[in-house]
């Protein structure tokens, strides 16, 4: 096990902390370092290393011609705390707005035909019945074969499973394929038959265990909830919020906070992180330089940590390499209303794989959230690629942009030139959590737990929304802290 020298401490009394990765995670994790080293009077050397030429990730804002566009995530969880938690502490709790309720529901293509999502319909499980037996989603047997779900027996086995196999072992094959595969598939870009059910969607095995039915234990939920708002106890934003002037404004924030309490290095690609034999790690750049800390955060994907770590601890590179990855692609146009024959009364439309289209999905963001188009216009970001369509990913920008102009004519009757069309690409960006990944999660952590110097954070791990990545990074903050702490020198 490495630890940190403690004549090494006393020789150099700053805490030396790099943090190699600059998305919303390696910012959090570097802003935890600075606040809990100034709670503790701590002298701190914090670097944040970036291979790129900005911050960011997959968060990034463009302000053009009127338009507000997100070129990667465009809002944020809210019953994870730990998004507000942050915009609260770096004073940007009065710039979250919720989404706009004047739109608030989503659709599903039918047979080409987009529909709506039953309401009361929670990912999984319909907390109402009548409107899926209303709904011409499903056909007349598919909605018996989701009504039998009130008599379907518990899993016995405590083993992990798929989401698919879990879906259609209480609703049937339509629920799966109709609406589950779709809604799912627009937040992890996955293939459902290998989605971890204990990773991704835990709630539900639990509903399943404490009331057998998940119908009866997701009105029962519904029905707390009402009565909470309808109290007053209810949350003060909706489940989904963003900021005022897009999430850059997140990310500004933090890269002002570690301005102020360290330096940011952009360029600097990181090939090999080991330790030393005094305590403490080394940093290899590309260039050929070195740098050395006293403890080390890699906010990176897990395939690069991987590369980093190969040279010293090969066992902890290959448990990393097992995460798979997915790409994918958001084509991002503007549009004038005139040219879109769809009223685009909901947030989005999700996009069966069945349905054999070439898109995942579309967000009508301009409707989402307020601001984000010029009056008479709408801003649309459509979804491509992912798990299930990776051949889509080698197409052209030019191909992409032809692509999506047939599809959102074909399913929204949009036509004429749209005011403008980017392609934002994520090669390999977004982690496949797949069965058995807690396993393979727990094996990483032990094999890491031998070197507490070091600590890994990101997306790859425990969650992929942006309230799981700072939460990621601020653990890996609070662990490294911790771990120096007993070696800090006293200050007067």
């Amino acid at each position: 096990m490495l630890l940190p020298d403690p004549q090494s401490a006393i020789r150099n009394p700053r805490f030396r902390v790099a943090v190699v990765g600059g998305g919303i995670t390696g910012l959090a994790a570097a802003n935890r370092v600075i606040e809990l080293c100034r709670e503790q009077s701590r002298p701190l050397e914090l670097a944040l290393f970036e291979a790129g030429p900005h911050v960011g990730g997959v968060v990034a804002t463009e302000h053009r011609d009127g338009y507000l566009v997100e070129r990667g995530a465009d809002s944020f969880i809210t019953n994870k705390p730990w998004g507000i938690d942050l915009c609260r502490r770096l004073g940007l709790e009065d710039d979250l707005i919720p989404t706009d309720e004047t739109f608030r529901r989503s659709l599903v293509l039918r047979k080409g035909k987009p529909l709506p999502v039953p309401e009361g319909f929670m990912l999984l499980s319909p907390a109402k019945v009548w409107p899926v037996i209303a709904s011409p989603i499903f056909s007349p047997f598919g909605k018996l074969r989701m009504g039998c779900e009130y008599f379907v027996r518990r899993r016995t086995e405590n083993g992990d499973e798929s989401l698919a196999s879990f879906v259609r072992r209480r609703f049937g094959r339509e629920a799966l394929e109709r609406l589950v595969q779709p809604l799912v598939g627009g937040i992890y870009t996955s293939d459902p038959e290998k989605l971890s059910l204990l990773a991704t969607m835990p709630r539900f095995r639990e509903m399943e265990r404490e009331h057998r039915s998940l119908i009866r234990a997701s009105r029962k939920e519904a029905a707390e909830r009402t009565a909470a708002e309808t109290s007053g106890s209810g949350a003060r934003y909706g489940l989904f919020v963003t900021l005022r002037n897009g999430l850059s404004s997140l990310l500004e924030a933090l890269r002002a906070r570690v301005d102020a309490g360290g330096t940011v290095r952009f360029g600097a690609s990181v090939r090999n992180v080991k330790p030393l034999a005094t305590g403490g790690w080394r940093l290899e750049f590309g260039d050929a330089t070195t740098a050395e800390f006293d403890s080390v955060i890699l906010a990176v994907r897990a395939y690069q940590a991987s590369a980093m770590l190969r040279d010293f601890d090969s066992e902890l590179a290959d448990a990393l390499k097992q995460i798979e990855y997915a790409s994918t692609a958001i084509v991002v146009s503007g549009h004038r209303l005139p040219d879109v024959a769809h009223p685009l009364d909901a947030f989005g439309l999700v996009v069966p794989a069945i349905e054999k289209r070439k898109i995942l999905a579309v967000s009508f963001a301009s409707r989402k959230f307020p601001g984000r188009a010029p009056d008479g216009r709408v801003l649309l970001r459509t979804f491509v690629g992912g798990a299930m369509q990776p051949e889509l990913m080698r197409l052209s920008d030019e191909e992409m942009t032809d692509l999506v102009k047939r599809e959102l004519g074909e399913i929204l009757g949009v036509s004429g030139a749209p005011d403008f069309m980017d392609v934002v690409r994520y090669e390999n960006a977004m982690p496949q959590y797949h069965v058995d990944h807690l396993d393979r999660i727990a094996r990483i952590d032990s094999l890491a737990a031998k070197h507490p110097g070091l600590q890994l954070a990101g997306n790859a791990y425990y969650g992929v929304g942006i309230p799981d990545c700072i939460h990621s990074g601020e653990r890996a903050a609070e662990r490294v802290v911790a771990a120096s702490s007993a070696f800090a020198p006293k200050h007067v």
